[in-house]
């Protein structure tokens, strides 16, 4: 297929930076950074879109890790987003393929911009660590970034936002789940477990009763609702009777309305067991990614220069649901959030061989077919306004 002149620019700046990209992507897999602690991934990111004339600031929406970076036409026109990723996962590495997301995101940014003095308009880099979630701790910065890029304003004069992710196989947008996050502590009073255990009260059991309760409630939830959790304290000695013990709760379903109406019958079984057995405890809140807006425009724009690239996507019906960080941003303004085949069809995130194809050479391939469809896509929408007028008009029908 002959190449327009702008695409044939895209084509040789992708072909001449290609072997800096793989380098950076290689480089943050081998030094993974969980969230809100991405300083080497962010430096390395920063240091490409530097390079290459955007202006960057560091240190935005109340995330040190986090950056903005922006590169205009004097010529008006619309602004693409490009969403980069690029913490990993305690204790597995880079598993969800952040390495390869974040530099995606730069490579193709970096690639549309070589044509905005033509077609003018303005290309963005929204940096958003901790997709993975950050500190677990209470009054630390946690995960869900891109709700704060939001709130921040970073979004206000953006007409579409793009990433890419990779997975077992090839798939446009799908819908995902939303979820939030409680933090369950419970105080109660030390004693020594074996002379004196009459005169303490066990943070621990009432830690295990409200873990059975759960576990218990699971039962009662309607389908599609998820509830899941750790224990992230159950003691420090075995002859102490425990005076704290903590858990971590997610509440994932179909819209942010359901999750939370859910909330109330989590709260009211900690309440029960604090009460069953003399403990206090208190409970942390944090809200976290909202469902997808899909976009039926922008993906229909996405299959045709996904197919163009060589791509064989699967249209079959989605089976699973994830959530991501990505749905606040498609709340916000027309997104896409399509997947890239990095291994076999089975390919499972959050594994140890999902981490090995992040680390691939069909992962750094599929970094580099990313990074021109989502170019290609970007340049698409800077320059026929008929086709970002008719993802703007799916966006504004969709509640």
């Amino acid at each position: 297929m002959s190449l327009n002149p702008f695409q044939l620019t895209l084509e040789n700046s992708l072909e001449q930076h290609s072997a800096a990209y793989l380098k950076v992507s290689q480089a943050i897999f081998q030094n993974p950074e969980t969230g809100n602690n991405e300083y080497f991934a962010s430096e390395q990111l920063t240091q490409l879109l530097s390079a290459e004339g955007f202006a960057v600031t560091r240190n935005v929406a109340g995330h040190e890790t986090a950056f903005y970076a922006v590169k205009a036409s004097d010529k008006p026109g619309p602004t693409i987003a490009f969403l980069a990723e690029y913490d990993a996962l305690i204790g597995i590495g880079h598993a969800c393929g952040h390495n390869l997301i974040g530099t995606t995101s730069v490579a193709a940014a970096i690639t549309l911009a070589q044509v905005l003095d033509q077609t003018g308009g303005r290309v963005v880099v929204l940096g958003t660590p901790a997709e993975e979630g950050g500190l677990a701790g209470p009054g630390g910065p946690k995960g869900n970034v891109k709700k704060r890029f939001v709130e921040a304003g970073y979004l206000k004069d953006v007409d579409v936002a793009l990433m890419v992710h990779p997975s077992g196989k090839t798939r446009l947008t799908e819908s995902t789940l939303a979820n939030n996050h409680l933090y369950f502590h419970f105080y109660g009073k030390p004693s020594h477990a074996a002379s004196a255990p009459h005169e303490g009260i066990n943070a621990l059991d009432a830690l295990v009763l409200l873990y059975n309760g759960i576990s218990v409630l699971r039962q009662q939830l309607p389908d599609g609702v998820r509830v899941h959790g750790i224990i992230t304290n159950g003691g420090q000695a075995p002859n102490v009777i425990p005076e704290y013990a903590s858990a971590h709760y997610y509440i994932r379903a179909d819209s942010r309305e359901v999750v939370e109406s859910h909330e109330p019958r989590l709260r009211a079984i900690a309440e029960g067991v604090a009460l069953a057995t003399g403990a206090r405890v208190e409970i942390d809140h944090q809200v976290g990614p909202r469902d997808f807006k899909l976009n039926a425009a922008l993906d229909a724009l996405l299959l045709e220069e996904l197919t163009a690239a060589g791509e064989q996507v699967d249209l079959s019906p989605q089976k699973n649901k994830v959530s991501t960080d990505a749905g606040d941003i498609s709340h916000a303004v027309p997104t896409a959030h399509p997947w890239l085949k990095i291994g076999p069809d089975d390919l499972i995130f959050h594994t140890v061989p999902f981490r090995e194809a992040a680390n691939s050479e069909r992962g750094y391939q599929a970094l580099l077919i990313g990074a021109r469809v989502l170019a290609r896509t970007g340049l698409r929408l800077l320059t026929d306004a008929d086709v970002l007028n008719h993802v703007k008009a799916d966006f504004a029908r969709q509640p």
